[in-house]
């Protein structure tokens, strides 16, 4: 099971027209990385619940046949005033629904959340699930102290079973610095527990009543790369890690011209003026004018027209982004309508406060 129903305000604006689990990295989706994953580990058949800009997910991955899995849908909606709008059920409610149209989970499930990159061993986390004979399993990992609002954390005793769980608890709140990575391993019975039909979620509720009632519910420490897409500064972040190679598995597309440069087809570079320094990609169909400026880690999605004298500085440029002359983008993700910087702050094209000068590179 994947999860992929949710809103994804905190990464707005990249998620305004676009699911958070399409993201991309490298170019493909963060979810493709999570089906890829599971293929690897023989898992053939996903479930994924689907509900705002469901079809952008529907019609990238389809029945799942070009992983060699299946895939399967579930959207979460209502009717309202005769249009269907996107509701979703909160990710156990998720689950329910699914078990009760068809009874799906009937055996050892996997679930992950969409919004996020691991390369996490599944066989050695479903060995220690069954060894422990475990209804629930969480895995975790320990995060700064002072980042601990941002995730479930964890209580556990020495044998690793969950005593408490607190969903996003305020810094001076947290009982210990054991962060849930949004990965989980369920046995069918756990689902009898969450109600039908209503709003429910793993980790501010199903996670809190498992461990009050003293179930066998149990966090696993492992050591693996777990990258979260939380916020918009998350996502700067991976785009950094993963452009410098340090995660596994993830390997720059195109043709390497140049140590640590590498460019897509029908592109158009005056290599004789431009400053580029990797590591960087350079889309199909892009244009680099005279005089031009990349330091990597720099990411420039195909279509993009930087012109002369423009600079990039460790930067992600969606497709089809054209920068004017002159301009100095620095440590920012930046689309033809909205320039953000990699602390969140959002500028949307034609802001007259801003001295950054981009728009659409198709006209």
């Amino acid at each position: 099971m994947i999860l992929a129903a949710g809103q994804g305000t905190r990464v707005r604006p990249l998620t305004k027209r676009t699911p958070k689990p399409m993201v991309p990295i490298l170019g493909k989706p963060v979810l493709e990385y999570l089906i890829e994953l599971l293929a690897r580990y023989g898992v053939k058949e996903i479930m994924v619940n689907v509900s705002s800009n469901h079809w952008k997910i529907e019609n990238y991955f389809g029945d799942g046949h070009r992983w060699g899995v299946e895939i399967g849908y579930s959207y979460e909606g209502v009717r309202e005033h005769g249009e269907i709008m996107p509701k979703p059920l909160g990710s156990a409610g998720g689950m329910r629904k699914i078990q009760d149209f068809s009874g799906f989970f009937d055996e050892t499930t996997i679930v992950l959340c969409g919004d996020a990159i691991i390369d996490l061993d599944i066989h050695a986390a479903l060995s220690e699930h069954w060894n422990k004979k475990a209804m629930a399993s969480v895995v975790a990992l320990e995060v700064p102290q002072d980042q601990v609002s941002n995730y479930g954390i964890v209580v556990a005793d020495r044998e690793g079973k969950v005593t408490s769980f607190q969903e996003k608890p305020k810094t001076g709140k947290a009982k210990s610095n054991l962060a849930s990575t949004g990965i989980y391993i369920f046995e069918p019975a756990i689902l009898e527990i969450v109600p039908p039909g209503v709003e429910f979620d793993i980790g501010s509720q199903l996670f809190p009543l498992l461990a009050e009632q003293g179930l066998p519910f149990y966090a696993q420490r492992r050591t693996f790369n777990w990258i979260d897409i939380g916020r918009v500064s998350d996502y700067w972040s991976v785009c950094q890690r993963v452009l410098r190679g340090e995660i596994a598995d993830m390997r720059m597309p195109g043709t390497e011209v140049r140590p640590g440069v590498w460019v897509g087809l029908n592109t158009r570079i005056d290599w004789a003026t431009v400053n580029v320094t990797g590591p960087v990609y350079i889309g199909s169909g892009s244009c680099l004018e005279a005089g031009v400026t990349i330091e990597g880690p720099s990411w420039i999605g195909h279509g993009c027209n930087l012109r002369k004298n423009s600079t990039v500085v460790r930067s992600t440029l969606f497709e089809y982004t054209r920068l004017s002359e002159g301009v100095i983008f620095n440590e920012v993700i930046a689309s033809p309508q909205y320039c953000v910087g990699r602390h969140g702050h959002t500028t949307y094209h034609g802001d007259e406060s801003t001295t950054l000068r981009w728009g659409d590179a198709r006209a």
